[in-house]
């Protein structure tokens, strides 16, 4: 919704704190009906309106018999031919995952064809377990879904029976049919880069992870949270009893740094504070390479992760899954996502355990 500058100062009183009269220092009782009255109908405010809409939303996807592509744009198959012209496949031979950036394509392309070039058709009868970054999700939760991934280059069926596993195991963990799933991106880009890479129907089972927002405030680990400790032990018997009828991907940023990501400063990638950034990435990578779990949460807790790595859930699950596993780092980038703000990202790939 787009709102007139003119009426921005106004904005301010909608903190469920103010009235109407604090309203009329901005606007006259006109314009404050007419404002009142448009956010209302487009469900900005919290009213019976906006409560309706979203039941609304959230019944169209729980019924809808395939999760449609929300991000298409982002993807045409000339542009996936653009950035894999000249890359060939490399044979991933005892490799069990993958960890690539969620970033949008045209900034993360070469940290994605590093990663996804390992991918090659030896896998396809493998399930690919994708944990993505739940970006608004509800935090310490797991959101799950049975529905076919759709996209342009094809349809992913999803392998119900672990679905049905992981929702038995550890129901107060997960949210059926997570109507974030419906937008969220994280996964919806790891299953175009397989479905392109793969070129045949492929199973998988996408989780959206949830922020450890509590671990971030607290101090203590995810896992002291009965809810997530069942999750990370349910995913982990999955693991042990598929073994390698299983691929891993993860869908994940790191660093977000400058005035988009409320900081104080400009950031411009690979200069700079964002030179120190990269250090501090390079020694949280270190850690999840050597499949440390416990380091890697001592470098993220301090000041309630003030890197902001958007991927820490998804690879704190995945490290508690399958402790020990160990990686390699086969791309770490930094892009300027506008003029003053940067992400970082990375392919990693994970091996079996010797």
């Amino acid at each position: 919704m787009l709102i007139s500058e003119l009426l921005l100062p106004a904005m301010g009183c909608f903190d469920g704190t103010r009235t109407e009269l604090d309203l009329q220092k901005f606007l006259s009782p006109e314009a404050i009906l007419s404002l009142v009255g448009a956010l209302k109908r487009e469900g900005f405010l919290e009213t019976e309106e906006f409560f309706a809409l979203r039941e609304k939303r959230h019944a169209e996807f729980r019924d809808a018999p395939v999760r449609s592509a929300a991000h298409a744009d982002e993807y045409p198959r000339e542009v996936l031919d653009e950035y894999f012209s000249g890359i060939p496949p490399e044979s991933g031979g005892e490799l069990l995952g993958l960890a690539a950036p969620h970033v949008s394509l045209r900034g993360g392309w070469q940290s994605y064809t590093d990663a996804y070039r390992r991918v090659t058709p030896d896998f396809a009868d493998r399930t690919f377990v994708i944990l993505g970054t739940s970006h608004i999700g509800e935090p310490e939760k797991f959101g799950l879904t049975r529905k076919p991934y759709a996209t342009p280059l094809g349809s992913s069926e999803v392998d119900t029976p672990k679905l049905d596993f992981l929702v038995k195991h550890a129901p107060k963990a997960v949210i059926e049919e997570d109507y974030c799933h419906s937008f969220e991106h994280t996964i919806e880009f790891q299953v175009a880069f397989l479905q392109y890479v793969m070129g045949r129907p492929v199973k998988i089972l996408p989780v959206l992870c949830g922020g450890f927002h509590d671990s971030l405030r607290t101090g203590r680990k995810p896992e002291s949270q009965d809810s997530a400790r069942a999750f990370f032990e349910a995913l982990g018997e999955l693991a042990a009893k598929h073994g390698n009828q299983l691929f891993w991907l993860l869908g994940i940023d790191m660093a977000h740094m400058g005035a988009r990501y409320q900081d104080n400063f400009a950031a411009i990638a690979d200069q700079g504070l964002m030179v120190e950034v990269a250090a501090r990435d390079q020694a949280r990578m270190e850690r999840v390479c050597a499949g440390d779990s416990d380091g890697f949460l001592e470098m993220v807790m301090p000041n309630g992760d003030d890197l902001k790595w958007c991927g820490y859930s998804p690879l704190y699950t995945f490290m508690r899954a399958l402790p020990g596993t160990p990686g390699k780092v086969l791309r770490y980038e930094q892009w300027n996502i506008d003029p003053q703000s940067v992400v970082s990202f990375a392919g990693i790939e994970f091996s079996a355990r010797p």
